[in-house]
């Protein structure tokens, strides 16, 4: 490992070991340790799903709220794909690791994170400290957004493995209308917001204290966030400004813009700097 990994690996260390509360910011790069595609461009969307190299269909085609109305089984057949790979997913060592940050620091933890995928839950994490601002494939609503927003254990989805679609629908066990992922989507003006409103107001709970409480020491940890969908990196920025925090960034392809900047994976970062930690203790 390169002597600049090493310094700033060793900095993270005693800024997560001296801090009082730790805020993580996530991004889909959290999951490729896990084995989870993170659909970077046409290429990686691609590569995760070939079947729809042939037909031209992108990333956005098929996140997209229309694409339930006018080819639901290929939009449920998308998505039904991915709830089904989160559910068999086992997260990797990393979240165990953050998850023995965060649960010792006497001030708690909060996790902000874009990813739908629900493994923060899966690994362990007190769900009234995660704020998924993109919602939860996990969670159901109807296409029109009205209504309750209802848990999707329970429903199966079973898809066709050469073309993506679906074989079957999920619907109201109510009304018998088709229902579709709480997730926001491009183009969404139909996502029912309610239970990330509701995440949104517990993190702000959480962080107001913070920042009125100037002798606590925040350490704020992105990882495996990039650009081209920017919520996790503006949300960053935006804990930067409001608290006095030391923000380290985790990522191969570092934006040069964090107090610490490890450009490695996450796993490998992960387990690095906690290799540092256990040596201090």
């Amino acid at each position: 490992m390169q002597q600049s990994f090493i310094k700033s690996i060793e900095q993270a260390a005693l800024a997560i070991s001296q801090s009082d509360a730790l805020v993580i910011l996530a991004g889909a790069g959290m999951g490729v340790d896990s084995g989870l595609p993170d659909f970077r461009g046409k290429q990686g969307f691609w590569k995760a799903y070939p079947m729809l190299e042939q037909t031209g269909h992108s990333f956005t085609d098929l996140a997209n709220p229309e694409a339930f109305e006018k080819t639901p089984e290929l939009a449920w057949g998308f998505y039904g794909h991915r709830l089904n790979l989160y559910r068999k997913t086992t997260p990797h060592l990393g979240f165990e690791i953050l998850k023995d940050w965060a649960t010792t620091r006497p001030g708690g933890y909060f996790i902000y994170t874009s990813n739908v995928d629900g493994q923060f839950q899966k690994a362990g994490f007190d769900e009234h400290s995660i704020y998924e601002c993109h919602g939860s494939i996990h969670h159901l609503q109807s296409l029109n957004g009205k209504g309750n927003i209802i848990s999707a254990d329970g429903f199966e989805i079973e898809v066709d493995a050469n073309t993506l679609r679906a074989k079957d629908l999920i619907h109201s066990v109510d009304n018998g209308e088709l229902l579709r992922p709480n997730i926001l989507m491009f183009n969404d003006w139909y996502w029912n917001d309610t239970r990330s409103l509701a995440q949104q107001q517990r993190y702000k709970d959480w962080l107001i204290p913070l920042r009125s409480r100037k002798s606590k020491k925040v350490a704020m940890i992105e990882i495996g966030a990039g650009s081209a969908l920017p919520a996790v990196r503006s949300q960053s920025t935006m804990i930067r400004n409001w608290l006095d925090s030391t923000y380290i960034q985790i990522n191969p392809q570092l934006a040069h813009k964090a107090d610490i900047g490890i450009a490695l994976g996450a796993l490998e970062a992960l387990t690095n700097i906690n290799a540092v930690i256990e040596a201090m203790r």
